[in-house]
């Protein structure tokens, strides 16, 4: 009996290194507020580049709703956010009781355009939040300078965009902050846990504060063991010790991992170049460099409406797969009944959640297996003409 192939859509990276940092943790005593956070923060800021300001958080989410409320958006407030993204981008908005205001995006890449973003402001609009769809960057010069106009505040969502950039500078560091991911499918892991970073120092300072109660000192800072005070409000969104340990070891590899991405999207881009009835989300722009999270492939006829039996093909051939995004997030059920908003007004967005399907990408892939995922959808695509 022929096993077919197995191709799992994304599969953590984990190595010998990243379980002896994660255990030297683990034989010591300090699970928290210990060095490997601090040690993790700085060495993130370095891969970022000049001025960044980095503070260890639970999760990507975690950090977007620290930037709300760090920033003051609250009740009556407006943000911008795109229709095209991952649910917690619109909850973190709703969790502080402003009002997502969503924006369809760009076809070709996903992203949101300053146009759209435009469009949608109003008197009650105090920021947006700009995600790099794909890990493709977007057009953040011309996104800045309109805020700037309008004075928005800007959070950029870098969930699925580690190593991309525009015009050399690292995507999260041209709003007024970044917010990361470090799920175990993303381009490295802590398991669970995220990154909050900004180009403003005193910013960083704060949202430090905010994740942690809003103590008003750390345990090295504190003269005497057990004593400080809480000027303010806080929340516990940190980063253990164990999370940080695996973070560090991982960052260590990330140059590794961006260039093997790029070469398998490379080789995605060539194969499904030449394929009719199938087109690539990707970046024309030469500004950009795309920090390539997955290979979204966007159905065109006579395959529209064939996805779901060439999903059912693609899994029973071994090869695993996702979708960017299920549908968007206006569409869904929480966000549907509270608000109402005509599908028509993010066709775009219910285009590439309709219609595509995202392939394998990862350090678990060798050339070979990409050869095999684009022979299998060309041989399932002739079959279904």
């Amino acid at each position: 009996m022929n096993i077919p192939r197995q191709i799992p859509f994304a599969r953590p990276w984990i190595t010998d290194d990243d379980r002896k940092a994660v255990m030297e943790v683990l034989e010591g005593y300090i699970l928290t507020h210990g060095p490997q956070c601090k040690e993790f923060e700085a060495e993130f800021s370095a891969f970022m580049g000049q001025g960044a300001h980095c503070v260890t958080v639970s999760s990507c989410m975690a950090a977007l709703h620290l930037f709300y409320l760090q920033f003051g958006i609250g009740a009556g407030d407006e943000v911008i956010v795109p229709a095209q993204t991952h649910s917690a981008t619109a909850h973190a908005v709703e969790w502080v009781g402003a009002k997502p205001v969503f924006v369809d995006c760009d076809p070709c890449t996903g992203n949101l355009t300053p146009e759209g973003i435009a469009s949608a402001i109003t008197p009650r609009t105090k920021a947006m939040c700009v995600l790099h769809f794909a890990g493709i960057p977007c057009d953040m010069p011309a996104i800045m300078a309109l805020a700037e106009r309008r004075g928005l505040k800007v959070v950029e969502d870098c969930a699925i965009a580690l190593g991309a950039r525009y015009e050399g500078r690292h995507v999260g560091l041209f709003g007024d902050a970044g917010c990361f991911s470090f799920y175990p499918v993303k381009h490295m892991t802590t398991g669970e846990g995220g990154m909050f970073v900004s180009r403003h120092e005193p910013v960083a300072q704060a949202v430090g504060r905010l994740r942690a109660f809003g103590v008003d000192r750390t345990h090295s800072e504190r003269l005497l063991p057990g004593m400080y005070d809480v000027p303010s409000l806080g929340l516990n969104y940190r980063m253990s010790e164990m999370q940080a340990a695996l973070g560090r070891s991982q960052l260590r590899r990330m140059k590794d991992v961006q260039a093997k991405r790029a070469e398998l999207f490379g080789q995605y881009r060539r194969l499904l170049g030449v394929m009719k009835g199938v087109r690539l989300v990707d970046s024309t722009d030469p500004k950009a460099v795309s920090g390539h999270y997955c290979v979204s492939v966007v159905f065109e006829p006579p395959y529209m409406a064939k996805r779901e039996e060439i999903v059912r093909r693609l899994n029973t051939a071994g090869i695993g797969t996702s979708i960017y995004y299920p549908q968007p997030v206006p569409r869904m059920t929480f966000y549907k009944k509270k608000y109402s908003i005509e599908p028509s007004t993010f066709s775009n967005a219910s285009q590439l959640s309709d219609h595509s399907v995202a392939l394998p990408l990862g350090m678990h892939l060798e050339n070979a297996d990409v050869d095999f995922i684009v022979a299998a959808l060309s041989d399932i695509l002739k079959s279904l003409s």
